[in-house]
């Protein structure tokens, strides 16, 4: 990789993104650039909603890496709309004082700052909210399953009110303007959508009765802070599912808010039951609602700014959307947990230093699912930005040695140097990155290779002591003398003690993605993530797949989102999954199983894969114990699990050398 070294040359990359970095004006509001912080719930705020010292420096890193706008996330304005846990809120006066030093932090850095205000209507539960649900129908939300109570004409009209009361409290703690979150299927998206709203009175029916309740909440608001204070809309510009709004619906609603004075329209898509088009995984294309954006800013004939939001990562990309004119400003989301540096080191022109999403969603939407924090699989930073000072020096540089120099290893040797530890990369592979070249070739996980690279260029730039194809030894001990050892070796994937695993057509499935020939007719033995991902990337190539897995259910290690999309093009490309069946034998073209205590066998295989799991590679460890030397295990050579424990882990042992 060629870095960029002259002022010439940052120069040139710089002008190639010149658009992204002008002015823009949102109502009386004007932001510094084009880059927006789309709102991301973080659960980093107390049960009540008050903002934590966390929040704040969390969204202080993102306004010192140059974003202009933040919109803080989902903020609810009423209790009964609670969505998750530890989201922040906006219902009480005594919540003011805590959004102020919000703001204060933010523009300390020159961004500016909204507030999303947010009631989740039926897509929540009761236990978090503490109340019932609310909703326009009684009708459940497929995925949080729980029947909402109908709103009455007093629950419309506390509502509005209570939307118009989070606006006020927002300009009190000198938050530079709202946007109201008409999308992805909460409260407001449910009265304008025919899929949620099922009403005959005045609120119902029509698309004027539909955008009854939405434009109210826009008047209330306007009423209560004046026409001055800038109000966005964030919609879903089509919902994704059977009766649900189109793009030619919301084009329509446009007009509709434009005319009744909103500031900037902020294009999404999706609902809860289509989670996977709010939060693309990575086999969503990138960009996916640059044309919805377009065609809703030539239908409101450029009236106002337009926010085009959806897996934007490249920044090609993102000037493109610009120059092009198809829409005013980039939403990035995940893009700034990846990397809250993301505009700095753009305008700074070294693009090449940009850690990008690869939009695994196991750090963030994950783990909001699981109502748990959220973090960022290559960034451990996020969320931690009080707890990590990587600019400070240690007081002792130790000789560290790490093993290892897959994506635990590889991280825990940037932070070593970071801190200005003298470091020794061992790794017994030609290639550093260990197995994340394996992992980033089944179907849609290509992205992978670009934070295997910007952790090898990181490393490699760095005063790091790199030696390949090499295994750590007695003589490597005693030739280093390190002060501490961190071990990230990884591990091996089992192959079972069983008959007829010997037999040459018997093979992993990490050497198949590997490149080990295979052809006809294949049965892989294990179905958790990477048997199903194995056998979609042999499906691919022509091979006739069948899946053996002894739970009740396949690939149950994966987020929702990338394990609905992995179903259903398992199916469309014919991979037949046989659950509950426990392999007892290999016979060359032949796999015995048992099933509901029935023997069964399938017949005429080319070839068996197995994908039955990992075991930790820890050989080493002996040589450290008998030597006393300290040591720490990380990832996978301590426990198999994911590569987000392996960064986490390497990030933090590293750290606290």
């Amino acid at each position: 990789m060629k870095f960029i070294t002259t002022s010439a040359e940052r120069r040139i990359v710089m002008g190639k993104f010149r658009r992204l970095f002008e002015p823009v004006t949102i109502g009386t509001m004007q932001v510094k650039n084009r880059f927006v912080m789309a709102p991301m719930v973080t659960n980093y705020c107390t049960g009540d909603g008050s903002v934590t010292k966390r929040l704040k420096a969390y969204h202080e890193a993102r306004a010192r890496g140059g974003v202009g706008l933040i919109v803080v996330e989902a903020t609810y304005v009423h209790p009964s709309g609670k969505g998750f846990s530890n989201e922040i809120g906006i219902y009480s006066d005594d919540l003011i004082e805590g959004l102020q030093g919000l703001a204060d932090a933010v523009h300390q850095h020159g961004a500016k700052i909204a507030v999303q205000l947010f009631h989740s209507g039926r897509q929540s539960y009761t236990t978090v909210t503490g109340a019932p649900l609310l909703a326009p129908s009684p009708i459940p939300c497929p995925v949080c399953r729980e029947i909402p109570m109908e709103m009455s004409r007093d629950d419309i009209d506390e509502m509005i009110a209570a939307f118009a009361s989070g606006a006020r409290r927002a300009q009190a703690a000198g938050i530079d303007a709202i946007e109201i979150h008409g999308a992805h299927g909460y409260l407001i998206n449910q009265f304008l959508s025919p899929y949620s709203n099922e009403r005959t009175d005045e609120y119902g029916g029509s698309i004027e009765n539909r955008a009854r309740f939405p434009l109210a909440v826009l008047q209330k608001i306007k009423d209560t802070v004046g026409n001055d204070y800038p109000v966005i809309y964030r919609m879903s510009s089509v919902e994704h599912v059977p009766g649900g709004l189109t793009l030619e619906d919301t084009k329509v609603f446009s007009r509709m808010l434009v005319d009744h004075g909103i500031d900037a329209l902020h294009v999404s898509g999706g609902v809860y039951q289509t989670a996977e088009m709010i939060i693309p995984p990575a086999a969503i294309s990138q960009g996916l609602y640059i044309d919805n954006a377009a065609a809703i800013k030539a239908e409101i004939e450029d009236r106002v700014p337009v926010i085009a939001v959806g897996r934007l990562k490249e920044p090609a990309m993102m000037e493109h959307v610009i120059e092009s004119g198809k829409a005013d400003m980039i939403a990035l989301g995940r893009a700034l947990l990846a990397d809250e540096n993301l505009p700095a080191k753009l305008e700074n022109g070294t693009p090449e230093q940009i850690r990008k999403c690869i939009a695994c969603n196991q750090g963030c939407i994950d783990r909001l699912f699981a109502d748990k924090d959220i973090t960022c699989l290559g960034n451990p930073l996020v969320g931690r930005e009080l707890e990590y000072k990587l600019d400070e020096r240690v007081p002792f540089r130790k000789r560290v040695l790490i093993i290892g120099g897959g994506p635990g290893g590889l991280e825990a040797a940037r932070i070593a140097a970071l801190r200005r530890h003298n470091v020794f990369l061992y790794d017994e592979r030609q290639k550093l990155g260990g197995t994340m070249h394996i992992a980033s070739r089944p179907p849609f996980k290509g992205e992978l290779a670009e934070l295997t690279e910007f952790l090898v260029s990181e490393v490699r730039k760095m005063d790091v002591h790199i030696k390949m194809d090499h295994e750590v030894d007695d003589r490597v001990i005693e030739r280093i003398q390190p002060d501490a050892v961190i071990m990230a070796t990884g591990a091996r994937p089992i192959v079972p003690d069983m008959p007829g695993v010997d037999y040459r057509n018997v093979i992993t499935a990490e050497r198949i993605l590997n490149g080990a020939f295979f052809e006809g007719y294949v049965v892989v033995v294990g179905g958790g993530s990477v048997g199903c991902e194995t056998a979609e990337f042999m499906a691919d190539r022509g091979a006739d797949v069948t899946v053996l897995e002894m739970m009740d259910g396949v690939a149950g290690d994966m987020g929702a989102l990338d394990r609905a999309l992995l179903m259903e093009r398992m199916d469309d490309k014919g991979i037949e999954i046989i659950t509950g069946a426990k392999v007892k034998a290999l016979k060359g073209d032949k796999v015995v199983y048992e099933q509901a205590e029935r023997e069964a066998q399938i017949d005429e295989i080319n070839f068996i894969v197995l994908a039955i799991g990992y075991e930790a590679n820890t050989g080493v460890e002996i040589i450290l114990q008998e030597r006393k030397i300290p040591y720490f295990k990380i990832g996978d050579c301590a426990e198999p699990r994911k590569m987000i424990e392996a960064i986490h882990e390497g990030f933090a042992r590293a750290y606290e050398l």
